[in-house]
């Protein structure tokens, strides 16, 4: 799983039949601390993120597809959480 920040919405008006009603979001990914780290993916939104909103991603086709309940869904990534706090303690 990744961490990672909504940063901007993608829209298409032409898709592959499965993105019709589906939300695309641009999502920065972060490192450990919240700091975005440079990278980016595009994800298939479950959860109502929005803009700004810290986010949880599933970057693995088959458990993206599992995650939709589709197995040959054109998947890869899928937002599956809205993130409250992240604590990383020292071992």
């Amino acid at each position: 799983m990744i961490t990672g920040v909504v940063s901007g919405n993608i829209f298409s008006t032409i898709n592959h039949p499965f993105y019709d009603g589906k939300r695309l979001l641009i999502v920065d990914k972060t490192d450990l601390n919240g700091k975005r780290t440079g990278d980016y993916l595009i994800a298939v939104d479950s959860v109502d993120a929005g803009v700004g909103d810290p986010v949880l991603v599933v970057d693995e086709g088959n458990g993206a597809r599992q995650i939709i309940g589709d197995p040959s869904a054109p998947i890869r990534s899928i937002i599956v959480g809205i993130i409250d706090s992240v604590d990383v303690s020292p071992f």
